[in-house]
């Protein structure tokens, strides 16, 4: 069922790797903003959104992050050895960050419009390949994902989402991934990056 558009008010957590609907994050949290970032969201069961780095670092000074992100919805707290706290977030709805704001502490929060989801599309015969490469991919790399019904398979949203995240992308690729609209177009153009990674 798609979302309607609508404008939140968002704190913003940039990041060197993409998060897409459906993914998961792992995260080791040390920084204060963001220590004060997971608080507010456990507090009232709020989002944060999640944004490729453009400019700048993952620590430090305020990074700049790209326009188009994933809100990202906290579903596990734990402590690591070293004490440092570590979350696992769920992608939900992609964004647009309209304007941003940088806090006092460093911490950006965003004037964000939500997208709606993509329509459910069936995927087509001539991208069987990909179900199956996602499958070797997932019994290799993402053990979560293997109990996943196969009607997931079917749905090329879910499959071009979840290929992007585990194939060896730059994340300027994954961010056009995400930024693609058309579900059938984002399986076309992964079935295009294929032969990069065969082996000769």
């Amino acid at each position: 069922m798609a979302v309607k558009s609508a404008h939140v008010d968002i704190p913003l957590f940039p990041l060197a790797s993409v998060l897409f609907p459906g993914g998961r994050l792992q995260l080791r949290i040390f920084e204060p903003r963001y220590l004060d970032l997971v608080r507010e969201c456990a507090r009232h069961g709020s989002a944060f959104g999640v944004c490729l780095i453009l400019a700048g670092h993952e620590t430090g000074e305020p990074a700049v992050p790209a326009a188009i992100g994933t809100l990202a919805r906290i579903s596990d707290f734990h402590r690591d050895e070293d004490g440092l706290l570590g979350i696992v977030a769920e992608g939900g709805a992609r964004f647009r960050v309209a304007r941003s704001r940088i806090r006092a502490d460093g911490l950006l929060r965003g004037d964000a419009k939500l997208w709606p989801d993509e329509p459910e599309l069936e995927v087509p015969v001539e991208f069987a390949l990909l179900q199956s490469i996602l499958e070797r991919l997932i019994e290799t790399m993402a053990p979560h994902w293997r109990q996943t019904p196969r009607s997931n398979y079917e749905d090329a949203s879910w499959l071009g989402f979840r290929l992007a995240e585990l194939l060896p992308l730059d994340p300027g690729e994954q961010q056009r991934m995400l930024e693609l609209t058309d579900p059938l177009q984002r399986l076309a153009e992964l079935r295009d990056i294929l032969p990069r990674f065969q082996k000769p």
